[in-house]
């Protein structure tokens, strides 16, 4: 996946816009990308040790930095700083949002846990 052309993050941290080359924008709220972060505490080092992060409606983008060409890290403002966003994880999060999204809310409601 090729960088994208803008990276953006709204004025109120809730939402970051990212924008690949031939594509419309990607809208991804804050929430969204904190309980779906591609890191070990979140992901585990394997699929047995996936966390469901509840919790986290009011998170927000604290900055975004850049992980050489490939990649940003994203910091929210719980602390959680860990997550290496690759281009590739980024598309696959704007291009599959709503059923990841659903999935999760799914995950929270089976396992008796609150958005908060």
């Amino acid at each position: 996946m090729a960088a994208p052309k803008e990276i953006r993050v709204s004025k109120d941290r809730k939402f970051l816009t990212v924008t690949f080359p031939a594509h419309a924008p990607f809208e991804l709220p804050a929430e969204m990308l904190r309980v779906l972060s591609p890191s070990a505490e979140v992901q585990g080092h394997s699929p047995e040790q996936r966390v469901t992060v509840p919790g986290k409606r009011n998170v927000t983008i604290s900055r975004v930095e850049p992980v050489g060409n490939y990649a940003v890290r994203i910091a929210f403002d719980d602390r959680h700083d860990t997550g290496i966003f690759t281009w590739d994880y980024l598309h696959r999060l704007g291009h599959d949002k709503d059923a990841l999204w659903q999935s999760y809310l799914d995950e929270l409601a089976e396992k008796r846990l609150s958005r908060g």
